[in-house]
């Protein structure tokens, strides 16, 4: 299924009650938006997650969906609250919320990419937001409802797996004097997203890889495990934070040539996420 927010793969049988979702990975970038903008077609995709999308691309041959975004980050950011809005970038907004992330650029719609560069050589009207938020926001978190929703009345429980890639640099800067830097950040923050047996299981998959891992430093989980995160309900969501330079050049935002042999790992965690989430039990609607 594809529309103008986001791409939907999925399995012929849905056998897990997985769901795999890549917010950031979008690369459409539209004539309008690039024209409108201070920085040049390769600068603005530094906030990108490229090429996340295509990691994990084999969930549904694992029974499980993935939705992937169309637009980039740069455009509209779905791991934002839709109200996170910048009076700083958009006209007719009085105030912005308490949220260090909208003052610091990184709201709904960014002021900013990353390195704190400006995107925008003025401020955006109030209709051009509304219409982003119409047209992306609220279509991609719509189906990702749904594909929860359809998860906990099929399987009596969801895990959502939000996928994402991170700098290097960034990995670099928080790395703690004698532990090995992680190669994958699992974020639920701190518990109140997913329970400490699913984060467990999904920390062993990497493992299991051959991946070192870390948990929720730097990255604890955005609004998308913030709002979906139900663990009392059995709705769980752990966002992935993958160290880019395992699979790509960040200066030329090119996948490296051993990409593949990558993409094929995380198929292998894909696999072991899917398998153990059912455990002994059958889907419902088989019972």
């Amino acid at each position: 299924m594809i529309n103008d927010a986001f791409t939907l793969h999925l399995p012929p049988r849905r056998t897990s009650p997985v769901i795999f979702s890549s917010p950031h990975s979008g690369a459409e970038y539209p004539q309008a938006f690039v024209s409108n903008s201070l920085l040049d077609h390769h600068m603005i995709r530094s906030s990108e997650d490229a090429f996340v999308d295509r990691l994990f691309s084999a969930a549904p041959d694992h029974g499980a969906p993935l939705i992937a975004a169309r637009m980039p980050r740069a455009y509209l950011d779905l791991n934002r609250a839709a109200d996170e809005l910048d009076p700083a970038v958009i006209e007719g907004i009085d105030r912005a919320p308490h949220n260090p992330r909208v003052s610091s650029g990184l709201g709904v719609i960014p002021r900013v990419v990353a390195g704190g560069r400006a995107i925008y050589r003025g401020k955006l009207s109030r209709k051009e937001a509304e219409l982003r938020l119409l047209n992306v926001w609220h279509p991609y978190h719509a189906a990702l409802k749904t594909l929860l929703d359809e998860s906990l009345a099929t399987f009596g429980e969801a895990i959502l797996i939000d996928c994402h890639s991170m700098p290097h640099e960034a990995i670099e800067a928080h790395a703690r004097p004698g532990h090995p830097r992680p190669d994958v950040v699992l974020g639920d923050r701190f518990g109140a997203a997913a329970s400490r047996d699913v984060m467990d299981r999904v920390e062993a998959a990497f493992a299991e890889a051959g991946l070192r891992t870390a948990r929720n430093a730097p990255f604890a989980g955005a609004y998308i495990a913030q709002a979906y995160g139900r663990p009392s309900r059995r709705q769980h969501v752990v966002q992935i934070e993958i160290d880019r330079a395992l699979y790509m050049d960040e200066d030329r935002i090119v996948p490296r040539p051993d990409f593949q042999r990558f993409q094929g790992v995380i198929t292998g965690v894909i696999a072991r996420i899917t398998a153990f989430s059912t455990g002994d039990r059958l889907p419902l609607a088989a019972e």
